[in-house]
């Protein structure tokens, strides 16, 4: 590997993730340090970030077109792992999501965003120019729906929209006709009601999350967590009641307060002025991505960066939302912020792939690098 590509490593990207992962830490420490059986959450998500630091240099190390050599088999591989999850799969809360690993749990949904991303950025690339035609489009979106398939029945709602949505910004960004997309989204507003109405194919949990937001009701039990995010927003103010003292937080009255509604304790302790400062970094680091994706030339390379800017883009987008009340409650996490190991991990080697990407940007031989 020619050494002089890691000249081209981003930094200051790479900063940006240290400070939100950071900001994470800490706030994960604060929602849990009165709670013995959590209080050492934060210590966990950093023996993680290890984890994916040394994957996401791991990543970045190898030419990101050896990748789209190996597009088959990480698609084989990861369609294997969402089925595992049916067969050796750990029940969690009712779902099946997690695989149990030597070292800790795996979500392979959360490894499938970013495999997906690859394959799809290959198969869009190898149709450079072509995307305007219906076949193309449709041999994209045959793609995307097995492991949406397998995801939406673990149940996993959220994790497919985020999917569908990831798939949606890189058709248009390859190119793809608005009037086919058109097409498409009318397919799936016809869809919604069969879904709704079959027995079966929409958890009873997740028809009661869309009724309540919806039709809220302060009296359902299920209404609660969302009430409590949203005092816990409002009453932080401007700048915030202060660190690890913001009452809904520390008196245990915000639920999953680490993981989902991580935003909602910053929001209370850290204020407006804290919450600006998360979107700033988040939004920040969107750009840096893009930035990658209109430095490169390749197709393929351009794709892998618009894949995971509009990853960030909207699971952030549907974290927050949720917390501000404007969303059913998903269960997804804040990328960077919220406390869990797959999600974090499998982040950083999304950036690790931009970073492949970026390295590379300029014209080196591809048997040298």
């Amino acid at each position: 590997m020619d050494r002089r590509i890691w000249r081209q490593f981003d930094l200051v990207l790479i900063g940006l993730i240290a400070l939100l992962i950071g900001y994470g830490v800490i706030m994960i420490y604060s929602a849990n340090q009165n709670q013995d059986d959590l209080r050492d959450l934060w210590w966990t998500q950093l023996t993680r970030v290890a984890v994916g630091l040394a994957a996401l240099l791991v990543v970045a190390a190898v030419d990101y077109r050896y990748y789209a050599l190996l597009y088959r088999l990480l698609y084989i591989t990861i369609l294997a792992l969402l089925g595992a999850v049916f067969v050796v799969g750990q029940l969690t809360a009712g779902t099946l999501r997690w695989l149990d690993f030597s070292l800790f749990p795996v979500q392979p949904s959360e490894l499938a965003k970013i495999v997906l991303i690859v394959v799809l950025a290959k198969v869009l690339a190898d149709r450079d120019g072509e995307m305007n035609r219906l076949r193309n489009l449709f041999i994209a979106a045959l793609v995307a729906v097995p492991p949406m398939a397998l995801v939406y029945a673990q149940p996993d709602l959220g994790t497919t929209i985020i999917i569908g949505t990831v798939w949606l910004f890189m058709v248009l960004m390859a190119g793809a006709n608005l009037f086919h997309i058109g097409l498409f989204g009318l397919g799936s507003l016809l869809v919604i009601p069969v879904v709704w109405f079959t027995p079966g194919l929409l958890a009873d949990y997740q028809r009661e999350r869309v009724l309540l937001f919806l039709y809220p009701d302060q009296t359902d039990p299920g209404y609660f967590n969302i009430q409590q995010a949203l005092i816990s927003i409002g009453s932080g103010g401007v700048l915030g009641k202060g660190f690890s003292i913001g009452t809904q937080n520390q008196l245990h009255f915000l639920r999953v307060r680490h993981t989902d509604f991580i935003f909602s304790v910053i929001a209370e302790e850290m204020g407006m002025l804290g919450s600006m400062i998360l979107f700033l970094l988040i939004l920040t680091v969107i750009w840096r991505i893009m930035r990658a994706a209109d430095l490169t030339p390749d197709p393929f390379g351009r794709l892998i960066c618009i894949g995971v800017a509009s990853l960030i883009l909207f699971q952030s987008f549907v974290n927050l939302g949720v917390n501000l009340g404007m969303l059913p409650v998903t269960g997804t996490p804040l990328p960077f912020v919220s406390y869990g190991g797959s999600s974090l991990i499998a982040f950083l080697i999304a950036l690790g792939l931009v970073q492949s990407v970026l390295m590379r940007h300029k014209a080196l031989d591809f048997e040298e690098t």
